[in-house]
Order: C-alpha cells, then sequence, then structure tokens
C-alpha cells in the first residue's frame, strides 16, 4: 500500500531537527576542516589557496614528522586490540557467572571511564613521579632500585608510560559492551552445550564468543579509531615530549593549529584522522562480514 504524501511530510519534519542537527556539527566542520587543509592560514589573515601543498609537506617534510606520529597512534590501536580488548572479554566472560558481589565489580571496573580524563592524567602523573611517586616507591621498597625510572621524562620509557593509563581507562567500557552482549545470549544454547558434555571453556569459544560477533566488532572499531584520535591523556601526561617521543597525530594537530599558527596545516591532520579512522571502520565491517 503506497503512503500517503502527508505521511512521509510527516516522517522528514520529525527527522528535520536531528538532520539539521547532524549536518551542523558533523558535516560542516569536515567540509570546512577539507577547505582550509587546501589554503595557507595563520587564523587571522585571508586564507591563501595552496591546493594539495599542506598535504605533500605533511608526509615529506622532516620538520613535522607524522611518520613517528602515525606510528605511535598505530603501535597503540595495535596494543587495544592484542591487550585491552582480551583482557576485557575475559573480565566479561568471568562476571557473566553467577559469582558474589558482581554488581560491585561491574561497577569498580567501569569507574574509571567514568571519571575525568584530567583527573586520571594527574593521578598517573602521581603514579610515576620519579621522587614520591607510587611506582618509584614500591620498586625502592622491594629492593629493585636499578628498575626506577623517570618515567615520563625519558624517551626509551614515556611511550610505554604514557599507554599505560590508556589502555587501563577504557577496559571497563568494553567489558560492559561485551558484559551486555553475553547476558543477551539465549541460555537453552549454553545449557544443552553443557549437557553435551561441553567445559565452560568451550562454550566460551564455541557458543558466547561467535553470538557476540557484532559486539566484537563494534568494540574493535572503537578501539582502533579511538587510538588513532588520542589525545587527552597524552596531552595531560607528556604533551607530545620528550623530543617528540610520545606524539601522535592529535598532538601534533594542536602543535600547528595554537603554536605555529597554521590552521592549514592543522586541518590537513585533522582530514587525515578523519580519513583514517573512515577506512578502518569499513575495513573491520568487512573483516567481520557475516555470511547471511
Amino acid at each position: 500500500m503506497k503512503k500517503p504524501l502527508q505521511y512521509k511530510i510527516n516522517i522528514f519534519l520529525f527527522l528535520l531537527p536531528a538532520l539539521a542537527l547532524f549536518v551542523t556539527v558533523l558535516i560542516a566542520p569536515i567540509i570546512m576542516s577539507f577547505y582550509y587543509s587546501l589554503t595557507e592560514w595563520n587564523g587571522f589573515t585571508t586564507p591563501e589557496f595552496i591546493g594539495f601543498k599542506n598535504y605533500v609537506e605533511l608526509f615529506t617534510s622532516k620538520s613535522i614528522n607524522i611518520s613517528r606520529a602515525l606510528k605511535n597512534a598505530f603501535l597503540l590501536a595495535l596494543l587495544s586490540c592484542i591487550i585491552q580488548l582480551p583482557f576485557a572479554l575475559w573480565l566479561a566472560l568471568r562476571l557473566a557467572r553467577p559469582i558474589k558481589g558482581r554488581t560491585a565489580l561491574l561497577s569498580i571496573y567501569f569507574m574509571p571511564v567514568l571519571i575525568s580524563t584530567v583527573v586520571i592524567g594527574q593521578l598517573w602523573l602521581k603514579i610515576y613521579n620519579p621522587d614520591y611517586g607510587v611506582l618509584n616507591v614500591l620498586l625502592r621498597s622491594i629492593g629493585l632500585e636499578k628498575w626506577t625510572h623517570i618515567w615520563l621524562g625519558d624517551k626509551k620509557y614515556a611511550l610505554g608510560a604514557a599507554f599505560v593509563p590508556i589502555l587501563w581507562q577504557y577496559v571497563g567500557y568494553h567489558m560492559l559492551l561485551m558484559y551486555a552482549g553475553i547476558k543477551g545470549v539465549p541460555p537453552e544454547l549454553t545449557e544443552a552445550a553443557m549437557i553435551d558434555g561441553c567445559t565452560p571453556s568451550q562454550v566460551n569459544r564455541y557458543i558466547i564468543i561467535p553470538y557476540i560477533r557484532p559486539i566484537l566488532r563494534v568494540c574493535v572499531i572503537f578501539a582502533i579509531t579511538g587510538s588513532l584520535k588520542s589525545f587527552d591523556l597524552i596531552y595531560v601526561l607528556t604533551n607530545g615530549g620528550p623530543s617528540h617521543a610520545t606524539e601522535v597525530p592529535s598532538t601534533l594537530m594542536i602543535s600547528m593549529l595554537f603554536l605555529r599558527n597554521r590552521y592549514g596545516m592543522g586541518s590537513t591532520i585533522a582530514v587525515m584522522l578523519i580519513v583514517l579512522c573512515f577506512f578502518f571502520a569499513l575495513l573491520i565491517n568487512a573483516v567481520f562480514k557475516e555470511e547471511k
């Protein structure tokens, strides 16, 4: 039956506020960023159109060193996939079982997600402090003083030290998504598997994990795209230092925008991040594509 015209108009009117907000908040800034990426602009004078020179300079200039920033971002994405997500899945599988204090444990593991990132950065600055930080004090107390370091001030250890809080903060976020997916598994599937003699680990491997495949896909997308655009914790902990050892694309973009007044180059980095996030989202969807 063909829908009347008034019905279609009503649908459009209901969708119009959300569409306007989507275009204003997301689409328009992306278009503006792409336009400014094609210009040389210091934020005050009239932008000068230069074509794709910013893109060429971004990947060829040694003074910008985008390769190190991308390498650090990809390393964080890799660590998120092989450390953060498996640990979150293990926690979700454990907490999905009937154990004592499950609600309290869920709240405790999710708490870092609720805390402001700036507050978390300040807490970890106290942990890494070379003089009174918990980490160095603990190492000295157990006789491992030679293992103490200036964790955020040494190029050898700064990157790893900056990644630890990022991986730790969002374990609870992915755990809660996976936990919700596990609780949605029909109980008759797991009960039938247990009756057939499957062990709990076999139930997890052959029943639960395949069933929550769409949730795992979402978590992988969030982990990788979140790693590519990571900024806040690294900015609080190291600001990309020392000697650009912890530089990521977002901190490099902020440096270009507000320290060097190169709004065109900063917009170029922003467009690059948008393209990378979109590309990896499509790639992950293709990898997790289910056969109908």
